[in-house]
């Protein structure tokens, strides 16, 4: 690599589990493109510092942010997007030609890419359930919402979910409830659900790794749902094991993962990266 060779960052604290250079660093060699995506660790003191230093950099493009920058980096930016200005959320961060820094939220696109084939199918109806009230929940919302979903939030506090779909889907009979209501089983018969599309989306961290399991009973999933869960450690949780067992197709976090970094590839590289070796990619993954 040349001393002017383009670079991109991933930011975090911690940054070391980031899987980001890896799938960036796939797709720049099988598009063969010089450039440099990599791991920095900026704690939150850092930021300003860090920001300063990329700007001062020609080589810097731009970088992923990931927590806890998300909020705390808006007022250094330039611009933001408006699905950004909209979610209170940045994780990508890219110099435009104007020098100026532009920040973007890729996490809706992410989330929605390995739904879209189904949803560009006609439905009668469209539900989400989404178990979750952090910032994942706050793209997932939006997100769902402008595909044209009924959504039923749950947190442990309702008022939190309630006040999500306030601002984030003003339009439709939304509903917040409970996260423990869905923890027992029910014997409420569906109806048929033929044409419509039914979607149970783990939007928390329960499940992952070092947190508590999370507590999903599938006599609340109407026949024909998919199960969706964002957690990437471990990939295959307990949430989408029952979701099997009880006959639900299932999405696991990687899909979302990469469909963010997708969207970001471009914002940074100019380029779409070459999904066609998606398989070999998921196989470097879970390696």
């Amino acid at each position: 690599m040349s001393l002017m060779t383009p670079r991109a960052h991933v930011i975090g604290d911690p940054i070391a589990h980031s899987k980001s250079p890896l799938i960036h660093g796939f797709w720049l060699e099988k598009l063969g493109i010089a450039a440099e995506y990599v791991r920095v660790h900026v704690t939150s003191e850092e930021l300003a510092k860090y920001i300063a230093a990329s700007k001062a950099d020609p080589r810097w493009i731009g970088s992923n942010v990931t927590m806890p920058h998300k909020q705390a980096i808006i007022p250094l930016l330039d611009r933001l997007h408006p699905l950004a200005k909209k979610l209170g959320a940045v994780n990508t961060v890219v110099r435009a030609k104007d020098g100026a820094l532009v920040g973007y939220n890729t996490d809706t696109d992410g989330f929605l890419e390995p739904l879209r084939e189904v949803l560009g199918k006609q439905h009668l109806f469209r539900m989400a359930r989404i178990l979750g009230t952090g910032g994942a929940a706050r793209a997932i919302i939006a997100g769902l919402a402008d595909q044209g979903f009924t959504l039923v939030v749950a947190g442990r506090n309702p008022d939190k979910a309630r006040d999500l779909l306030d601002e984030l889907a003003p339009k439709g009979e939304h509903h917040a409830i409970s996260l423990d209501h869905f923890a027992q089983a029910t014997d409420f018969t569906f109806d048929d659900r033929d044409q419509c599309f039914d979607l149970v989306v783990n939007a928390s961290p329960l499940g992952m790794l070092g947190n508590p399991p999370l507590a999903f009973d599938w006599s609340h999933a109407p026949p024909g749902s998919v199960a969706y869960d964002i957690v990437t450690s471990p990939l295959d949780t307990q949430f989408l094991k029952n979701a099997r067992d009880a006959g639900f197709e299932t999405i696991n976090g990687y899909a979302m993962l990469i469909g963010q970094a997708a969207t970001a590839f471009e914002k940074f590289f100019g380029k779409p990266p070459p999904r066609e070796y998606d398989a070999e990619l998921m196989e470097i993954l879970t390696a």
